[in-house]
């Protein structure tokens, strides 16, 4: 049996700048530092014993350790003192234990620090509306959106309620009231505690990912009605977040949903995140797009595919295109060609 425990290497972890740490059988720990995959050298294959022992010492009380049995995966968060918060996905393989551990900054990151465009600032800082901030797993959208939250709480007197999945960086009070609620402990659904949050006097809602209609449907409702939502949602450029949104209702709904979308969508956030060819780390490619006149109109008439021409010529509102941003961090030596041909293959012209 190899000897770990889960501090040791939760503290490994955060000593090389991993962002994820992976646990299963018959591998050593496995870290994901600047996008890629190491393992120690000299450490020693785990086992299912280990992989238990190990989930044991994480998860935090009965009631999860319950509902692995029952449904095979949990999603939690922990911390430990001194040390930093995680987010873990405990899973069954094979009938062994896995884990998949995302370390979290104790410091909530400034938007410049992260490489945003500057419009980001005026987003967040909208009274009313939807905001969205898109891209794959792992390309920091939680990490936006608490940049976000964190500006909000410098400038606004307002109430936040969050509804995350797990909660991932913990806010303090600051010029706003912060309520963090986590799904599958303070409420059932993100759908049950959006509504719930319609009658808590929010001024800011944000929804840490809309994965069905009716959490979509409850957004745009609460973004009509006065609010300002921030939101994530799996997709890779604006244009395809507001057709995924639109498609994921029926067909008899979807004209007045375009209507009830371009009527209270302020701006789509896209990003990557990109190994870097010049410093260890990776670095944040975006496409923006803000809402003007003209793209409600395209909205409202289903004329998507005359979306992007729009963002294209958008610069003076603060959008840019995924190409373009590509592009800059080419000709700053931020990332190598082979990395920006790569991307460029798969951004929508």
């Amino acid at each position: 049996m190899a000897r770990y425990s889960a501090l040791q290497l939760i503290t490994r972890a955060v000593e090389l700048g991993a962002s994820d740490l992976h646990i299963t059988v018959n591998r050593p720990p496995t870290y994901r530092i600047n996008g890629l995959l190491y393992s120690d050298p000299n450490s020693a294959d785990l086992d299912s014993s280990d992989t238990k022992a190990l989930g044991m010492e994480i998860i935090p009380n009965d009631h999860l350790l319950d509902t692995l049995e029952q449904k095979g995966q949990i999603d939690f968060s922990n911390s430990y003192s001194g040390i930093g918060r995680f987010r873990v996905n405990i899973y069954h393989q094979r009938g062994s234990w896995a884990i998949a551990l995302r370390i979290i900054p104790v410091v909530v990151p400034e938007i410049e620090r992260l490489g945003l465009p500057a419009v980001t600032k005026d987003m967040a800082l909208r009274e009313t509306g939807l905001i969205l901030v898109t891209g794959v797993t792992g390309s920091g959208k939680s990490t936006t959106l608490a940049a976000m939250i964190n500006l909000i709480n410098q400038k606004r007197s307002a109430t936040i309620v969050t509804l995350e999945d797990p909660i991932e960086y913990l806010h303090r009070h600051g010029r706003c009231l912060i309520n963090q609620r986590e799904v599958g402990i303070d409420t059932d659904s993100f759908a049950n505690g959006l509504r719930a949050a319609l009658r808590q006097d929010p001024d800011v809602i944000l929804v840490g990912e809309m994965r069905d209609l009716e959490t979509i449907s409850v957004a745009i409702t609460a973004a009509e009605t006065g609010h300002l939502v921030l939101a994530t949602l799996h997709s890779g450029s604006a244009v395809s977040t507001i057709e995924r949104m639109v498609d994921v209702f029926p067909a008899h709904q979807q004209i007045q949903i375009r209507i009830q979308l371009a009527n209270c969508l302020q701006g789509i956030i896209s990003q990557q995140l990109i190994p870097r060819a010049d410093l260890p780390g990776r670095c944040l490619a975006t496409e923006v797009m803000i809402i003007t006149p003209a793209i409600r109109n395209l909205i409202r008439e289903n004329k998507g595919h005359q979306i992007y021409s729009s963002i294209q010529t958008g610069a003076q509102f603060g959008m840019i295109t995924m190409e373009k941003s590509l592009k800059s961090l080419l000709a700053k030596g931020q990332i190598s060609h082979e990395e920006a041909d790569k991307r460029l293959l798969t951004t929508e012209m």
